[in-house]
């Protein structure tokens, strides 16, 4: 029995969507980040048992060996992600920093009330 390309890659969306479901079951991901990466291989399962659409769609793109498409989305997924991610870290800065500053003034606050008793 050969095992082809399509059949590993539903083998592994099976196993990416069952660890993506264990990991928000045991609160080790949030609901909100889980969405993306269910989306994805929910979009990787469907990819790949389907052949003939991957087919069409490398032709559509020029590409010689149909099932590198799949890590053509893997790959532009990713990058989409790691954009999204580092936007969510910069907010997440601005936020940090923001309330550094806001327990500074309180800190200095509290210690001028002290220095006044």
């Amino acid at each position: 029995m050969i095992i082809s390309v399509y059949s590993i890659a539903i083998a592994f969306s099976l196993i990416f969507l069952a660890v993506i479901v264990e990991l928000v079951r045991k609160n080790r991901l949030q609901e909100r980040y889980s969405l993306l990466w269910l989306f994805f291989g929910l979009t990787l399962l469907i990819l790949s048992s389907t052949p003939l659409f991957i087919e069409k769609i490398a032709v559509l793109l020029d590409v010689k060996y149909a099932p590198s498409v799949l890590f053509l989305f893997g790959m532009v997924f990713l990058i989409i992600y790691s954009l999204n991610i580092t936007v969510i870290f910069s907010k997440q800065a601005q936020k940090i920093t923001r309330l550094n500053q806001e327990i500074a003034l309180l800190k200095e606050k509290l210690n001028q009330e002290k220095s006044e008793q």
